[in-house]
């Protein structure tokens, strides 16, 4: 089974109930089931076969699920990529990875023109048409050079046919490749394979309880694994209604929620932390959800306690990575939550904590974070050398420092790269965020480790603060004070109007990390 053969059944068995919602319009199953196989037709027409790399360059819209789903469905490997990239960024991804055809913004044209000479294997670009402003000058793409390779997304799905036969595909068989973050260098390519990417979404559908009668609310990036396997592959799989948003506005989830009964959002701290500080808002917001997700970075208890008992909805965080497809562990809906933890394993995977060696620690000892299970990837694309160090033994070693109680439940301690270490003491950051994080002055906060000549490390904060008061650096430290050990209390505290964040608002502690050392 895979998702784009389950999407299929699911259009029989559900026919004209909404796949999604999208602005001022809709699509039934039926209807999305019927682009999907055009597309592929359309796909395999224009010559893409069976293990072509189709690369999406789309923001959330019903562009990027008629062509992942389509793209799949053909055959082809899927590279979704983060349409606000830079160019270098963008033509690193597309060579390395061996992008025959893109999808991508009408936007994007003009750079596809520039990069022609440099991205020789792409040998079609499937432009989808953007809504222009009233004094941007029109685009002339038939003067253009790269002309020949442009054909529109409407008239691309206008020229396939719904009665397209999918070839036979091997559950082994790479469905998506997902490129890291690369904040040690280069991103690699994670492959996931159609057994990866059906597995977790339907362990997570069934572990959230994710059904026919929810209305999931997808404005997390589809680009971003997170949203595409909670937000979309779960909630289609189980016969959901996903609601897709553009883009992240507190303003506009609190509209969208009322508007459709949403009865499921996901998102990253960041958006919480919005969504609280929102003017006005209040309980009535969010009365029809009956779940919220949160991922994507560790939430800290204190925002998560103030969400909830703002807007009387549960919070279950979760925990995963793109090479595990990505979720490993979520908190539990029918047994007790523990704020700060990631939960426990999900159905079908394993989670446990061990030391240098490989070996399991006892319980409630950090170590770090290694997994197992239908999820963990294939290995990292044309990188046989990294996929070895990454998988051993059939676990996936995550990077991230852990903890697991009597009861199984992990925490995540902080990322083991990220570690500090003050006159050979270990302090994660997440702990001191965590005291700052609970003084009602401060608003967001990032901490990491500054080079220190007595100590080899020193501890830096960089804060975000309610703009009403007046925080001095003096006050923060005294409060570290009271709740830290001194070698974990800041020596420095640096105030920001606001913190850096990537496309899913997680905060980019490589920034602050350069901020410092470039300085």
């Amino acid at each position: 089974m895979n998702i784009s053969k389950k999407l299929h059944e699911n259009a029989l068995q559900f026919g004209d109930k909404p796949a999604y919602y999208f602005l001022n319009t809709q699509s039934s199953y039926r209807e999305l089931d019927a682009a999907v196989s055009k597309f592929a037709d359309a796909l395999t027409k224009m010559g893409v076969h069976k293990g072509d790399h189709v690369g999406l360059l789309l923001g959330n819209s019903p562009h990027f699920v008629i062509a992942l789903y389509g793209a799949l469905r053909a055959g082809a490997t899927v590279i979704p990529i983060n349409p606000i990239y830079t160019p270098e960024e963008i033509g690193y991804i597309l060579n390395n990875g061996d992008v025959k055809v893109v999808v991508g913004l009408d936007l994007l044209i003009p750079l596809f023109e520039k990069m022609s000479a440099a991205l020789p294997k792409v040998e079609q670009v499937i432009y989808c048409e953007t809504p222009k402003q009233d004094d941007q000058e029109p685009l002339d793409i038939t003067k253009l050079s790269v002309y020949p390779k442009l054909k529109s997304f409407t008239s691309f799905v206008g020229s396939g046919s719904h009665l397209f036969e999918a070839p036979e595909l091997q559950e082994e068989d790479v469905a998506i490749i997902l490129y890291t973050s690369g904040t040690t260098g280069k991103p690699k390519g994670a492959m996931l394979t159609h057994k990866n990417v059906f597995s977790n979404a339907k362990d997570t559908a069934d572990y959230l309880k994710i059904n026919e009668t929810d209305r999931v609310i997808a404005t997390l990036p589809m680009f971003h694994v997170f949203c595409l396997t909670v937000a979309l592959n779960a909630p289609l799989l189980n016969g959901s209604s996903v609601i897709i948003v553009p883009r992240f506005s507190p303003g506009d989830i609190f509209t969208i929620t009322k508007e459709f009964q949403a009865t499921v959002f996901a998102g990253v701290p960041t958006m919480y932390n919005f969504l609280v500080q929102f003017p006005d808002a209040n309980v009535e917001d969010l009365k029809s959800l009956r779940l919220c997700i949160s991922g994507g970075a560790s939430m800290p208890v204190a925002l998560l306690k103030s969400f909830e008992q703002k807007f009387e909805v549960a919070v279950s965080e979760g925990y995963g990575l793109s090479e595990a497809s990505p979720v490993t562990c979520f908190n539990p809906l029918d047994r007790p939550r523990k704020p700060g933890s990631i939960g426990q394993s999900i159905v079908n995977v394993e989670n446990k904590v061990v030391n240098e060696l490989g070996e399991e620690v006892p319980v409630g000892e950090v170590g770090e974070l290694v997994v197992r299970g239908p999820n963990v990837m294939k290995g990292y694309y044309k990188l046989p050398e990294d996929s070895a160090h990454a998988i051993r033994d059939g676990w996936l070693f995550t990077g991230d420092l852990a903890r697991m109680d009597e009861e199984g439940y992990f925490y995540i301690v902080d990322r083991k790269k990220d570690m500090i270490i003050v006159g050979g003491y270990n302090v994660y950051p997440r702990e001191v965020e965590e005291v700052l994080y609970s003084h009602p002055s401060v608003v967001e906060v990032a901490v990491i480790g500054i080079p220190d000549e007595n100590f080899g490390e020193a501890v830096k904060s960089f804060v975000v603060t309610k703009k009403e008061d007046n925080v001095t650096t003096e006050m923060l430290v005294e409060f570290c004070k009271e709740h830290l050990a001194k070698y974990k209390v800041p020596s420095s505290i640096e105030f920001l109007e606001e913190l850096p964040k990537n496309t899913t608002g997680k905060i980019l502690r490589r920034s602050l990390k350069d901020k410092v050392l470039n300085a």
